[in-house]
């Protein structure tokens, strides 16, 4: 191959394509895959010979530009680790490099100075003080009812009918369990040491 074939064509459409792109190119297709015996039709043997030629010195430039691009590469490889960037610390700088840049972008600014407008705006005031006054209304409200609540219930506990439903109970746990504890039989209300009619429950 003489040093014409070797020179790197960078203008060539080819030169943009990373390795992957270029080792999709079939291994049949190469200058060996064209039979001399079999032409296309409306070829000349001269014509094909040409061809032959122009995909050989391709092919060459192909295989050339890959070698490069490894190299390029690696070289790449190597500055980014003694940098000390590893792909996740590029993700992460790609990720800050775009938040400022939506940060500082016109259509940020024009959402942020709305929501600026907004928050100072006379009806959004009203519409706070009125849902600050409705939260402290509700909460007095509801102190208001469990204080009420608890008043009956103190209420009811003090009414003769509870105090007479509560020595009705007390009456029956001491039939029921009086004198069992200690294997005798239940005692009658009327002996030495009764329980009290109104023991709690």
């Amino acid at each position: 191959m003489d040093s014409a074939n070797q020179d790197i064509n960078l203008n060539s459409p080819h030169k943009g394509l990373g390795s992957d792109s270029l080792s999709d190119v079939p291994e049949g297709t190469g200058a060996a895959a064209v039979s001399p015996g079999t032409l296309p039709l409306g070829l000349t043997e001269e014509e094909a010979e040409e061809l032959r030629l122009e995909l050989t010195k391709v092919e060459e430039e192909i295989q050339t530009l890959r070698q490069v691009l490894s190299a390029k590469e690696h070289h790449a490889s190597e500055l980014k680790r003694k940098l000390g960037l590893s792909p996740l610390t590029e993700f992460k700088q790609n990720i800050t490099k775009s938040w400022q840049d939506v940060q500082t972008s016109n259509a940020y600014l024009s959402a942020s100075a709305t929501l600026d407008d907004i928050a100072s705006s006379e009806v959004y005031k009203k519409t706070q003080e009125t849902l600050s006054q409705a939260g402290q209304k509700t909460s007095a409200a509801l102190s208001t009812v469990g204080t009420a609540i608890s008043r009956k219930l103190g209420d009811m506990r003090n009414s003769p009918t509870f105090k007479s439903f509560e020595d009705k109970v007390g009456n029956i746990k001491y039939k029921v369990v009086g004198g069992k504890a200690n294997g005798e039989s239940a005692h009658s209300p009327n002996e030495s040491n009764p329980v009290q009619d109104n023991a709690p429950f």
